[in-house]
């Protein structure tokens, strides 16, 4: 019984995709006859628990994401289904968490699954405004136990651009990490060379390591030094004192004109990662 509900959950919530509206009505509110502004957010939602698994805030993550108004969202730690959750929790959505907190807001949900088992499955998501021209879920795992995914979705933006986002989750062990930074490194230098990239997500590096095996040979700029920050925000643990730089978003062919974290209630309390929101130009083609 187990297994045909699994096989049944994997088949309709691994490939669906929501309807696209009219691409004319994707255009951020901030978008410029020469170009397109958008906010960018990258979050690792824990699943739609809180600090120390104590409270499912789920529901409370959805209605503080709407608030920051992004254009694009990349999650990590999506629960795509959970058997057990779903019959004893009560408030368990009863869609997959990217179609959830989606729903209503971004036209595209791409979901990723990284890590299956007989209750279910979770990965990386990207929430899009904007058409999602192609994408691909690359496995990068290092060890059996613990399977890692590089999301990557190619983006249809107003006036002929393209932009490639990259929504990463990488390894615990620093060995894994290099392997994992690698294969990153190769996806992206495969692409155009003028093409527009972000690149996003909980990056576990507790170094710099990232910028200098992935950044600094593809020439990607971290968003906040790009503000002026001399070190990648404290993202970890969302509540109390945070001291872990894991969360990273990188670009290149974008202008940044602002990124933030932001601290307190609600943020603290509705995962044990902080969000990364980031404003972006993107010159028109």
């Amino acid at each position: 019984m187990i297994a045909e509900k699994r096989q049944k959950l994997w088949g309709r919530w691994r490939s669906w995709r929501a309807p696209l509206e009219d691409p004319r009505q994707l255009v951020p509110a901030g978008a410029r006859q020469a170009g397109v502004a958008l906010r960018v957010v990258s979050y690792n939602i824990h699943k739609g628990w809180g600090p120390f698994n104590r409270h499912l805030t789920i529901a409370e993550m959805r209605e503080a994401l709407r608030e920051l108004g992004p254009d694009l969202v990349l999650l990590q730690e999506v629960q795509g289904a959970h058997l057990g959750h779903a019959q004893r929790h009560p408030l368990w959505p009863a869609q997959p968490q990217h179609h959830y907190l989606g729903a209503e807001h971004w036209p595209e949900r791409i979901y990723g699954g990284n890590l299956f088992h007989e209750l279910g499955h979770h990965g990386n998501a990207v929430l899009s405004r904007f058409p999602v021209q192609d994408w691909a879920n690359h496995d990068v795992s290092a060890h059996r136990w613990e399977r890692r995914g590089i999301l990557h979705c190619a983006m249809v933006l107003p006036h002929g651009l393209c932009l490639h986002v990259f929504c990463v989750h990488l390894g615990l062990r620093a060995r894994w990490r290099r392997m994992q930074l690698e294969r990153l490194r190769e996806l992206i230098a495969g692409l155009p060379p003028r093409s527009p990239i972000v690149v996003g997500g909980d990056f576990n590096d507790w170094g710099r390591e990232a910028e200098e095996l992935l950044a600094a040979p593809l020439g990607l700029e971290d968003a906040f030094a790009a503000v002026g920050r001399r070190a990648p925000p404290r993202t970890y643990p969302a509540r109390g004192l945070a001291f872990g730089r894991l969360d990273r978003l990188y670009v290149r062919g974008c202008e940044v004109h602002a990124a933030q974290v932001p601290r307190g209630r609600p943020w603290s309390h509705l995962s044990d990662h902080l969000p990364l929101v980031v404003d972006l130009a993107l010159e028109g083609g």
